[in-house]
Formats: structure tokens, sequence, C-alpha cells
């Protein structure tokens, strides 16, 4: 029997004939069940519960708790993974991507191009780092920054665009590094969701000029704390950024650059370098959840789409509906843990009212169809098979619940 077909058996003894006073009874019952979390880090720890204590314990004998040996292992490690010369650990995703464009002088006059449908940190970057974000919209398919868009808004104050490698999946890198080449821009990866996605067979990290990551703990290579980190192959770039994350300093009392406390803590790149060796098989676990996610997805819902070359890691597994926010309180009555991401879209949080020389086109029409539809479901290493098929039985009932309503 198909997932469909096994939620609407149920149906057929009469939920879509209860009057209305009952459905809440029956929405009431089904929050009470067990349900499938959204995320579940303690089931990821307990997993390396021993690992992450011998960690800890390393960090407690040597005193280093700001930067030190354990960020220099982690920086040389997470380095050669993404396929770069240079990693230079920070506090947070936030601090990488406003230190790298300060450390491409990137600042007060220019302009960066960056993705309407986002986080709302890759602007914050940028204004972060003195210059203004130029808003651009994204592919109905993927989500991602679309480089037609992208050469429309280059002009003479642009200085650097900020590919954001939405859910997991790498941006167009050979279209936007063409545009930059032909215009002299500087790229900047936002990788924050992207630990181990790949554009033609090359690693999120590499594909542009620098990129940022962020360790939050629910990132696919997530800390027990905030961290973040710059990847790049530019040792100068590198040099620069590891002095103005450190208050400035290029050797301790020798403060050359008017710098910030950005550093990552010792314990948390402890912890990431246990936890970067399960990398590999923690993608390769999302990805199987994800393509049985997919075939078990009622057709009222659209998935993200993947391209040959750029295969997901899946940080989240976005879906569209018509009807997101009605979907969403069914989803979470059937016991189901479900996100909304990027709504509203980036260009029309309150905090860029008082930037008036932000640019924030009237229409983006794709930005704005994506943070009313997007509604994300579980995806994280640890599901079970039986939680990926609750899911997708879920969500047909949902869907079958919304037809019914309007029928």
């Amino acid at each position: 029997m198909s997932a469909r077909a096994a939620v609407d058996a149920p149906r057929a003894v009469g939920l879509g004939e209860r009057r209305p006073r009952d459905l809440g009874a029956e929405v009431s019952r089904r929050a009470d069940s067990p349900g499938v979390p959204f995320v579940a880090l303690a089931r990821q720890h307990a997993a390396l519960r021993d690992e992450l204590r011998g960690a800890f314990e390393r960090v407690l004998e040597t005193d280093a708790f700001i930067l030190g040996r354990e960020v220099e292992a982690f920086e040389h490690e997470f380095a050669a993974y993404c396929g770069v010369g240079e990693c230079v650990g920070v506090a947070s995703g936030t601090a990488a991507l406003a230190l790298v464009l300060m450390t491409a002088r990137i600042g007060p006059g220019d302009e960066v191009i960056v993705p309407a449908h986002t986080f709302i940190a890759t602007a914050l970057g940028v204004v972060h780092a003195g210059a203004t974000p130029v808003f651009c919209d994204v592919q109905r398919d993927t989500g991602l920054i679309d480089p037609e868009r992208v050469k429309e808004l280059v002009g003479p104050r642009t200085a650097a665009i900020i590919p954001v490698h939405l859910y997991g999946q790498a941006a167009a890198m050979d279209q936007i590094m063409a545009i930059a080449r032909r215009h002299g821009l500087f790229v900047l990866e936002d990788a924050a969701q992207a630990h181990g996605a790949s554009f033609d067979g090359r690693r999120a990290g590499s594909l542009g000029d620098a990129a940022a990551f962020s360790f939050y703990p629910s990132k696919n290579l997530g800390a027990l704390g905030d961290g973040g980190g710059i990847c790049t192959s530019d040792a100068e770039l590198a040099a620069r950024a590891r002095a103005l994350r450190d208050l400035g300093q290029r050797r301790k009392g020798a403060h050359v650059l008017v710098g910030y406390n950005e550093r990552l803590d010792g314990l948390q790149a402890a912890l990431l370098r246990v936890k970067l060796g399960y990398l590999e098989r923690w993608n390769a676990a999302r990805r199987r959840h994800a393509e049985r996610l997919r075939t078990g997805l009622p057709h009222e819902l659209t998935p993200l789409a993947e391209h040959p070359d750029t295969p997901c890691v899946y940080h989240l597994f976005p879906v569209r509906h018509p009807a997101r926010d009605r979907l969403v309180e069914l989803l979470r009555a059937h016991g189901i843990g479900v996100g909304v991401h990027y709504s509203p879209a980036a260009h029309r949080h309150e905090a860029f009212d008082a930037l008036p020389a932000c640019s924030r086109p009237a229409e983006l029409p794709e930005s704005e169809a994506w943070a009313r539809e997007e509604l994300s479901l579980p995806m994280f290493a640890e599901l079970t098979d039986a939680e990926v098929q609750r899911v997708g039985a879920a969500c047909a009932a949902a869907c079958g619940e919304l037809e019914g309503a309007h029928a």
C-alpha cells in the first residue's frame, strides 16, 4: 500500500465528516502522540559521548580555551577537507561573513549583491562591514541566487557577490564566477549550510575567492555552541582575517589593525574535530533520507530541485505548498516537527528600514513566493526509516485534509 493510501484508509471512516468540534479533539489526540522531531542533536551526541568527553578533557588539561592548538589543528583539518590552503576559525558564521568583506577591503561606498531568499545574516554581514546589500531574486526550483538577475544588478559601485549555498546545495558557481571575473568582483561563498556540498566535483568553500561557514549546533557540522570559519586559498587574506578576529593583532601585543573580538573557542574546535570525522557519513545519511522522503511525498508538495553537478547535502529538506501556514498547523497536529525558513524574505525585514541606501527592489517575485510557500520537514542523519515513512504519511494525510476542507 502506498503512503498516501495508507493514511487515506483511516480517513474513510469519517474524519472528513466530523463536525468542527470533533476535529479539535482529533488534533489534540495526535499532538499528544509520539512524533518526529525537526532536529534531535541528543541522538548525535549520544553516539559520540566518549569521544566528545575525551576532547573536553584534552582542552581542560591544556588551558587553551580561546584559539590555541585545538583551533590551529581544526583549521588545518577543515581547510584540507574543503580543498583550500587556509581556514580561519572565528566566533560565528555572521562574523565570518563580515570579516571576509573587511579583509577584502569592501566597505562604505561599496555594494554587495546578495540573494533575497536567505537567512538575514547574509545581508547583516554586508552591513557590519559598512557596505550596502543589493537584494537579488532567486531561482524558482532551487531557491538559489539567479545568475541572470545578478547580471542585471551589477553597477559601478558593485564590489562583490555573495552566492548562498542554501539548504546544502551549491549555487551556480560557474556562472557566478564568470560574471565576477568579467567585472572584477570579489566572490564570497555563504556556505553556512553547505559543509561537504560540492559543485562539479569541488567542495563548497573552494569555489569562490573565500567562503564563510557557520558551525551553529544544528548545521551538518555543528559545534556545541557557536562558531564559524573562513576558508580561502589567499594566504594574505587569511593573515589579515586572523588579525582582525583577534583585536587586530599580528602577534601578541602588536595591534596593527582596528580589530574585533571574534575568536573561535578551543573547546568548540576540539569538538568540531571529533565531528568532522563523521561528516561524510552523516551527509550520506541525509541524502538517503531525502531520497526516501521524495518518493513518499504527495504530489501537492513541491520539493527542492537537485541538479546532477550540485549534489545537495540537505541541511534542510524544504518543500513548497500554496497553503503553507495551514499545512504547518496540520503537520504539527500529526506530531511532525516542521520549520518555516526565511519568511519574510530578507529584504522585507524591518531592520533594513533604517538603511535608506539599502537596495530593495519593489518586486522580487520568486523570493516572495519562497517566503510564502516554504516549509521544512525533519532532516538529520539520525532519522529512522520508520520516522521518514511517518513524515511522508503525515504529509499525505495533511494534504488530504486540506483538499477535503476545500471540497
